[in-house]
């Protein structure tokens, strides 16, 4: 399965993202601090990146295309609370795949890493 980076600055969305995405048989690794995820994609192999846009230091916007510069073909699924035309826009600007609202709903996130892993979405239109 896929080795799977997730980074929101609520310790338990990121906890309830990585138990769903384990029990579907992926390796994930979650962080709530921008740079320590920046530096861990700097040394493994990320296939894709769940992202909250609304972090502390940085916007994932910003940390997408960090990361976009490391694993140029990595795939990329956002989440928000508040979800805005530009974010979209912005974020598949930079590749981002899929794009959840939170809360998180399991089935969606897994139907969208699924089509996200298999690179579905990579004709620019992106999934709200």
């Amino acid at each position: 399965m896929a080795e799977i980076l997730v980074l929101d600055d609520v310790l338990d969305a990121a906890v309830l993202i990585e138990k769903i995405l384990a029990k579907k048989g992926h390796k994930v690794h979650t962080f709530t601090e921008e740079e320590e995820a920046l530096a861990f994609a700097g040394s493994a192999a990320v296939e894709l990146a769940v992202l909250d846009i609304k972090l502390q230091k940085m916007s994932g916007v910003q940390v997408l295309a960090r990361l976009k510069e490391i694993h140029p073909e990595m795939h990329a699924i956002m989440l928000t609370g508040f979800p805005t035309v530009e974010t979209a826009r912005e974020a598949i600007s930079l590749g981002a795949d899929e794009y959840c609202v939170k809360p998180i709903d399991r089935q969606e996130l897994e139907d969208k890493v699924e089509r996200a892993l298999k690179g579905k979405n990579r004709k620019g239109a992106l999934n709200i």
